[in-house]
């Protein structure tokens, strides 16, 4: 029988497996070239389906919702702290874009991480067992890491082809807008529906601390990676070879190889 710190660990084993094993750019959620492509030429409807697929994608905000919404049992609460998230959110997509207010983004998501890490934290209730206090104020919490996630998305949407005339780029900041919201019901009514199914299944009590715990792994995973791809933005060229020596590298191998017989005869 495995004991629960064992069970703990091997789900946290099991949730850096599955992050690692996704692509680099799909865990940073990035403005691709070719959409930044198709958006030259696109309408205000081609906005909305990147917005949507944008959310859908961004795994670091998926795992706060899930965070968010992991012990809200009605519909009204549920409805309440969503808005209040899509309000924070909404405030800063549409200021920090129009106004072209931007930051490092691989910065921002490492901090978006943390909100993820924050959100398993509270759910296991660290506060109390830690730090002998009661959680922060949740709703604030989430409208306060609601401003974040939307200067994250911020962040990416200014990487777009959004033009210059305002009212236009504005329309432009709105689709892209919408399209992350149908996303985020999307995503919500699956999270929601799949914690409704769970809550009334007994290993819900069992197993509700681990799954905490796995956001919590995701989260420094996350946090790692950004801070990475931060390090590769900042100063490329210490996790590479510089070119001429690259080059010195290949030349060095091929008089060793004409100077060795027997490395000849192989070929």
């Amino acid at each position: 029988m495995l004991t629960h710190h064992r069970k703990l660990a091997l789900l946290g084993l099991a949730m850096l497996v599955l992050l690692n094993g996704l692509p680099f750019d799909a865990l940073a959620h990035g403005i691709s070239e070719a959409d930044r492509q198709r958006m030259l030429s696109g309408g205000y409807l081609q906005y909305v389906g990147l917005g949507a697929t944008h959310m859908l994608t961004g795994y670091d905000h998926l795992l706060f919702l899930f965070g968010v919404v992991f012990f809200l049992t009605s519909f009204k609460e549920v409805a309440k702290f969503v808005t209040v998230f899509t309000l924070g959110h909404c405030i800063t997509l549409v200021l920090a874009t129009y106004f072209k207010i931007t930051w490092n983004y691989y910065l921002i998501d490492a901090v978006i991480a943390i909100s993820v890490i924050y959100k398993g934290f509270d759910n296991n209730g660290g506060f109390q067992k830690y730090f002998q206090m009661n959680s922060p104020n949740l709703l604030a919490a989430v409208f306060g890491f609601g401003l974040l996630h939307g200067f994250g998305l911020s962040t990416r949407l200014q990487q777009l082809p959004l033009g210059d005339d305002g009212v236009a780029m504005l329309i432009r900041i709105l689709s892209f807008n919408l399209g992350v919201e149908i996303g985020q019901i999307a995503a919500l009514a699956g999270m929601v529906a799949l914690l409704a199914f769970w809550r009334h299944r007994p290993s819900f009590g069992r197993f509700s601390f681990a799954a905490n715990l796995g956001l919590i792994f995701a989260g420094v995973l996350l946090l790692l990676m950004q801070l990475h791809g931060y390090q590769h933005d900042a100063d490329p060229n210490s996790f590479r070879f510089a070119q001429e020596e690259h080059r010195h590298v290949h030349d060095d191998m091929e008089i060793e190889k004409t100077a060795d017989p027997s490395r000849d005869s192989l070929d």
